[in-house]
């Protein structure tokens, strides 16, 4: 039988390895807390309202783009959701609507891998509506296997560029005449890892699918200054951003690659639950969106790259003046956007 003394110093032992547990576990949950803090970045502290204004958003129907519709249309906009899935476009105006108490939304049917849905989506568009005080740029395919659009082109730069470079330029005319108004194109600090290979834009030569995503997103960055560029003294600024690390559907094809079944077992199972632990929610993920469209600071800014509601400096390959020239002018080459003007 043990000693008195033995016994408590073994209960001593025990209460400090305890105590030694409980701090490590509390200060991991600490960690956790801050670094969540610091991912999900700061709240949109304008009270600015939007009464009266008309805002687009592309693939406003889930994600980052219907928490930016239920707060802009909180906000008193009138807000139009531009989807492909017109029923899903439907439900999330349901859902905002019920959310919100408001009925300023609609639908429209918008599929940004076809030029003619989008040429058609525009004569629509201007037939109905006067003005476009907001265009959120927003939708966006990523990181699956190489498909092409009905244009023929891969599907990642088709969508993530030519698509909404077609439907902007298109809609310049209104927004001109509705202007003050502001264009906000939904990047990602993933352009830094692009490259604009001019020689190979519809990556047939070679496919790598995070490296063709983060060429789109670095072609959205060179489309922002160019565009704000062509657009000086007009009264439509033009800015683009990074929305965080967001848990959306706009992942879903990862798992989808021709990867052996050990990766695909990391990336589904524990690659999903660190994204879920650390990924901002679409209503966080949206707040820079938010801030680009309603801050009045932000009326005559243009040309500038946003994180965390803050204007942040551009890697010296995304300010490149030249490639931004080169782009546009192969982006209305690919869009035949010269020859039907």
């Amino acid at each position: 039988m043990e000693s008195l003394e033995e016994m408590w110093r073994s209960l001593v032992e025990l209460t400090h390895s305890h105590h030694i547990l409980m701090s490590s576990v509390l200060g991991v949950g600490f960690g956790y807390i801050l670094l969540r803090q610091w991912l999900v970045g700061s709240p949109v502290r304008s009270q600015a309202r939007m009464d009266g204004k008309t805002v687009l958003i592309t693939g406003g129907n889930t994600g980052i783009g219907k928490a930016t519709a239920q707060e802009l249309m909180k906000r008193g906009a009138r807000v139009i959701i531009a989807c492909r899935d017109v029923v899903k476009g439907a439900a999330a105006l349901k859902d905002i609507h019920v959310a919100n108490s408001q009925n300023q939304g609609a639908c429209k049917l918008l599929d940004l891998a076809s030029f003619q849905s989008i040429r058609s989506f525009v004569d629509n568009f201007l037939q109905e509506e006067k003005k476009l005080d907001v265009l959120i740029n927003n939708a966006a395919v990523a990181i699956g296997p190489r498909l092409e659009s009905r244009d023929g082109y891969e599907m990642q730069f088709a969508v993530n560029h030519l698509g909404h470079f077609l439907l902007t330029t298109l809609l310049l005319d209104v927004m001109k005449k509705s202007a003050p108004s502001r264009i906000i194109n939904v990047s990602s600090k993933g352009y830094a890892m692009g490259k604009m290979n001019f020689d190979d834009i519809n990556s047939k030569k070679e496919y790598k699918a995070f490296d063709v995503y983060a060429k789109s997103k670095l072609a959205n960055v060179l489309f922002t200054r160019e565009l704000s560029s062509r657009l000086r003294g007009s009264g439509v600024t033009v800015n683009c951003l990074h929305p965080g690390v967001v848990y959306t559907e706009i992942g879903r094809n990862v798992t989808q690659l021709d990867f052996n079944w050990l990766i695909k077992f990391l990336l589904g199972t524990v690659g999903e639950a660190l994204y879920y632990l650390f990924a901002n929610t679409p209503k966080q993920g949206a707040r820079t969106t938010v801030y680009c469209a309603v801050a009045p600071e932000m009326e005559n800014i243009s040309g500038k790259f946003l994180s965390d509601s803050r204007i942040c400096d551009l890697l010296p390959h995304a300010m490149d003046a030249d490639d931004a020239e080169r782009l546009w002018c192969l982006s209305e080459e690919m869009v035949k956007l010269k020859k039907q003007e």
